[in-house]
């Protein structure tokens, strides 16, 4: 089956079941409902590898994040594969691990295989070479992370404000030596920990750069980096983490040594995960909008696909401060 038995199906031209099958809009409502419910009857799916052919561009788009095993980048996974679904797309899952050689590799592979688009988090050194090249033979969408001095198509969240607003509530408790540990490989870590100081220097107190670190977001690193706090002759009052690994390696340190949460150190972090509500104290947590960053780049990256030319956008979407347990109020 091919278009032609569509077209003649339905009593029109084939280049007109070709605009309906491609989402243009210049078909009348009438004629588009007959030609869908024909497509419908017949059970029509278009040939992907002929499509490609005619294209030039294959049916499928890259996906290039740090770490799928992160809650956060599972969920705006998901917000990128339905929306490439509704577009006919298949999406290529690739981790970096924060490593900008493989990252290299995997933006070289979707050029070589002539991807139609690419979805990428791009690490701290990519977010300061990225070059025009990659997004002019490529369709690109930048998500969660900021690229400097390129005109790119870009999803973010306000980092410095979301980690203002954390810390500064965390203050407001009283907490006057807080420990922040912020990721070292994305430009949301020193986002992030840009809005921890300002916080820090509104509220006329010094920031501690032994308590301030800058980690691979990996569970063990956070690990270790609390177990050394805690056994300082001055230790934290509060600890802030900025992603959700670093969160779940810094609370199980605090619950190795049978630290009372929130009643000798508070807590708090960005990214909900499972375990930050249902533990209890609950965690208070800056929720990013993952599944909407997600979709929202997809649906830029397929207006970038249809319109090469279309001008640039950057967007950015709101964080929720989610109040809960793990920030006490023992101080006030």
């Amino acid at each position: 089956m091919n278009l032609k038995d569509i077209a003649k199906a339905a009593g029109v031209s084939t280049a007109t079941v070709s605009r309906v099958l491609s989402g243009k809009d210049n078909v009348r409502a009438d004629t588009r409902k007959r030609i869908l419910e024909v497509v419908d009857r017949m059970n029509y799916r278009p040939n992907r590898a002929a499509r490609s052919l005619r294209s030039r561009r294959s049916s499928f788009i890259g996906l290039i994040v740090a770490d799928i095993q992160s809650p956060f980048f599972a969920s705006l996974s998901r917000g990128v594969e339905d929306i490439a679904q509704k577009n006919d797309y298949s999406v290529i899952l690739c981790n970096t691990d924060e490593n900008p050689k493989k990252e290299r590799m995997y933006l070289d592979m979707m050029q070589g295989e002539n991807a139609a688009g690419v979805v990428v988090a791009p690490t701290l050194r990519l977010s300061k070479t990225i070059t025009r090249s990659v997004a002019d033979s490529c369709a690109t969408v930048v998500i969660d992370r900021r690229v400097q001095g390129v005109d790119v198509d870009m999803v973010l969240i306000d980092n410095v404000t979301a980690a203002h607003d954390l810390t500064a509530h965390m203050l407001g408790h009283g907490y006057t030596r807080l420990a922040g540990l912020f990721g070292e490989s994305s430009s949301t870590g020193l986002e992030r920990r840009a809005g921890f100081e300002q916080a820090l220097q509104d509220a006329g107190m010094p920031s501690d750069e032994q308590l301030v670190l800058h980690l691979p977001a990996r569970e063990d690193a956070a690990h270790e980096a609390v177990s050394r706090f805690l056994e300082l002759d001055n230790p934290p009052e509060a600890v802030i983490t900025s992603n959700g690994m670093l969160a779940a390696g810094a609370f199980r340190a605090l619950r190795d040594r049978e630290i009372s949460v929130p009643e000798e150190v508070a807590f708090a972090t960005f990214d909900e995960t499972p375990w930050t509500a249902m533990i209890r104290p609950s965690v208070t947590v800056v929720r990013q909008p993952a599944y909407a960053l997600g979709q929202t780049a997809a649906e830029m990256l397929f207006k970038r696909i249809a319109d090469p030319e279309r001008p640039t956008r950057q967007v950015v979407l709101s964080s929720e401060l989610v109040i809960r347990q793990s920030c006490g109020n023992h101080k006030e």
